[in-house]
């Protein structure tokens, strides 16, 4: 039977358009990304350990959290700034090693002081890693496959993750230590596979191309004062706010509950698996449908996702439907961002567009975990998951809202510019001029 799926022309016909083409030197990026994302366990893990491991309070936990948010926001502009200034593989090669170190360090670190310390310089490390990825994407790929390419990056962290969560809690049964031994040396692998491997991609001007000498340099202030792309900032922030109650808040909830770290890793592991199964079909799906109506979608499913487990109590089966809910959203919200942001971001500032951009996901993982272990704490848990859903939906109308000012805009100055542009199918979609996990 599997011979005969092999053999399928249409079946490999698929395969070739989505895999098919890409530089050599991608692939072992996304190797790289693999192998990091298979050894994720402390992020994920970091709550869970804080509170079940160490005795310490949820509020506590999402304090830590937050200044692990707060090292990641930091770096997110300042890796940014230098993957555009002094190459993508040097800022690359440093921030995973720098993550390698730090992660070791913060399994043997105790006292309260010292791991929150220790956090923030694990946050600040890891969130640097991004800028640099994305920018050797867009100069390795293509622009008519490059959105296919984020695709299939951002494939394989989930692929990753979904099997690092679910090892990670078996993993964890015989102690927390290996865990970040673990995730620290696979760091170190992935440090030494793109120093090997990645060769420095930063477009240099030349004879040949004599426009990138040309190319108007693009400030920091200037990317924040474009204001389609902040909106969208804005609103991701909103999303990811929520997406950060996976791996805190969820995870405290369901051991206060009962929950064991086995069945928290297998729920959360859901996430990673369904991604990498439903992905690429849904995203073909989406293909021609409104750009608002798939953020409005992945908004509500979000938000209501997570809105699901204030009824699951001590249902392991219960917190796995609400992951599968929101995870919906997840697949449904990323795919159509990747295309807009790719639209928005100059060529000779892309560092700084994804260190921005980062910067959402950064300022999530500050406030999302402090704000939900004090809610979780003082209001309760279906206090917590209830604001989620109210969140999700604040962040549907923003889009609603947003579409409906460009929509205007465009109107009047004849620029393309509308959230509700039909989205393209990541395996299809082509980057407009001067065009991120």
């Amino acid at each position: 039977m599997l011979v005969s799926l092999v053999s399928n022309p249409r079946i490999r016909r698929v395969v070739r358009e989505t895999v098919g083409g890409l530089p050599r030197q991608f692939w072992w990026l996304w190797v790289s990304t693999l192998v990091n994302r298979l050894g994720s366990f402390v992020v994920t893990f970091l709550a869970l350990y804080l509170t079940a491991e160490r005795g310490y309070s949820p509020s506590y936990a999402g304090l830590v959290a937050s200044l692990f948010g707060l090292g990641s926001a930091i770096s997110a502009v300042g890796a940014g700034v230098l993957t555009d200034r002094i190459g993508r593989r040097p800022t690359l090669v440093a921030a995973q090693l720098g993550t390698a170190v730090s992660t070791a360090v913060l399994g043997f670190v105790d006292g309260q002081v010292a791991i929150a310390a220790v956090a923030f310089l694990v946050g600040l490390c890891n969130n640097a890693t991004r800028p640099p990825t994305s920018a050797i994407i867009a100069d390795l790929v293509p622009a008519e496959d490059r959105v296919r390419a984020y695709s299939l990056n951002y494939w394989a962290i989930n692929i990753g993750f979904g099997l690092s969560a679910a090892a990670a809690g078996l993993i964890a049964t015989h102690g927390y230590l290996t865990l970040f031994l673990l995730d620290a040396l696979t760091t170190l692998v992935c440090a030494v596979v793109i120093f090997v491997r990645i060769p420095e991609t930063k477009p240099q001007a030349s004879p040949e191309h004599p426009a990138d000498a040309a190319e108007p340099k693009t400030s920091l202030l200037a990317v924040l004062r474009d204001a389609p792309f902040m909106a969208l900032v804005g609103l991701t922030l909103l999303v990811a706010l929520l997406f950060q109650q996976g791996s805190t808040t969820l995870a405290v909830d369901m051991g206060a509950s009962g929950i064991t770290p086995t069945e928290y890793g297998l729920v959360i592991g859901l996430n990673g698996l369904l991604i990498v199964v439903l992905q690429i079909p849904l995203t073909r799906w989406m293909e021609g449908r409104s750009r608002t109506g798939l953020l409005i979608s992945s908004c509500l499913l979000t938000g209501w996702g997570f809105g699901l487990a204030a009824l699951a109590g001590s249902s392991a089966w219960l917190f796995a439907l609400s992951v599968g809910v929101w995870t919906v959203g997840e697949i449904l919200h990323t795919p159509v961002m990747m295309g807009l942001i790719a639209e928005l971001a100059p060529t000779h500032a892309r560092g700084r567009y994804q260190g921005v951009y980062s910067l959402s996901w950064s300022l999530a993982s500050l406030l999302g975990p402090a704000g939900g272990g004090l809610l979780l704490q003082y209001a309760g848990p279906a206090a917590l998951w209830l604001a989620c859903g109210a969140v999700g939906t604040v962040a549907a109308l923003g889009y609603v809202a947003l579409a409906r000012r460009t929509g205007a805009a465009g109107r009047r100055t004849g620029a393309v510019t509308e959230v509700a542009a039909p989205a393209a199918a990541p395996a299809a979609e082509v980057e407009k001029a001067p065009a991120g996990a």
